[in-house]
């Protein structure tokens, strides 16, 4: 829950994706400027009137990001100045107009020239983070082009909706990125179901957390330790068959760097199963997207 902070070691991020000669970056689920954890580990943040989690929601409301933020500029320019596209989990303020006052779990696709590709807003916010998060809406669900692969992303629990997940599916996926608080059990069967379901390439991306790093302001139960893991990791890449290329990993906390040579993968899997051609029923079934911005 600091920008500045969370704006430097994105950019250090950045220059080493950029020295190991990445072509896309990503970080989880409201990375920038943090995953409100506090909302599953402290007790009493969902009473009424409760002013430590007012606290909470100002601080992590002056922390996020709005489109016409400085931060932004910086991004997209090092974005530009590394040739590096970005995935990016953030917290959306929004200045003015439908939506200020709110926050939005939000990605914000960028391409190798810092142009924005794509604003996701998470459809709908999951349980707790309903008391931080406004629902989004079907503007973001397409998928972009990236030096010629097909790209998409999705957040957390959006990759339990079988529309949703379909609506991606149909635009052709090669490499798919699921952004996750972590990646724990249920959330690689997620994972995995996906990339076999969609023929694609899935990078889903975990983020490590402490109790010491929830502001102290906020009561935690005593049995919680400061060193105590509340976001576990777990990132991993699996492949269109269903099968890992990168197992997860639940100790790293820092970049993870994976190599596809290609995506003739995708093709060969759909030989099976294509869920947007030969394994699909378009005149039993009919599915129509909103994909108007609220």
């Amino acid at each position: 829950l600091n920008k500045a902070q969370t704006l430097e070691k994105l950019l250090q991020y950045m220059a080493e994706a950029h020295a190991n000669q990445a072509d896309i970056i990503a970080v989880g689920e409201t990375w920038f400027s943090g995953y409100p954890s506090w909302l599953d580990f402290c007790p009493n943040v969902a009473l009424w009137d409760h002013a430590p989690t007012k606290e909470a929601y100002l601080l992590t409301y002056q922390n996020a990001l709005a489109l016409s933020d400085p931060e932004v500029e910086r991004i997209r320019k090092a974005c530009k100045d590394f040739n590096l596209a970005m995935v990016l989990g953030i917290n959306e303020r929004v200045e003015n107009g439908p939506g200020n006052g709110s926050l939005y779990n939000t990605i914000l696709t960028f391409g190798k020239d810092g142009e924005l590709l794509n604003h996701h807003r998470k459809l709908v916010p999951t349980y707790t983070e309903r008391l931080v998060h406004a629902p989004g809406d079907g503007a973001g669900l397409h998928t972009v082009r990236i030096d010629d692969v097909q790209v998409g992303s999705l957040i957390c629990w959006e990759h339990w909706m079988p529309l949703t997940r379909q609506t991606l599916h149909n635009e052709g996926e090669h490499l798919h990125f699921c952004l996750w608080p972590w990646v724990h059990e249920k959330h690689q069967i997620a994972t995995r179901h996906y990339a076999f379901e969609g023929r694609c390439y899935v990078v889903s991306i975990g983020q490590i957390m402490t109790a010491s790093e929830i502001p102290d302001f906020l009561e935690l139960p005593a049995s919680i330790s400061p060193d105590h893991l509340l976001l576990k990791g777990g990132s991993c890449v699996v492949q269109p068959n269903g099968d890992y290329l990168l197992e997860p990993d639940f100790k790293t906390r820092g970049m993870l760097l994976v190599d596809i040579p290609n995506f003739d993968a995708c093709t060969k899997e759909k030989m099976t199963l294509d869920t947007s051609g030969h394994y699909q029923r378009n005149d039993v079934f009919e599915l129509k997207v909103n994909k108007q911005r609220n």
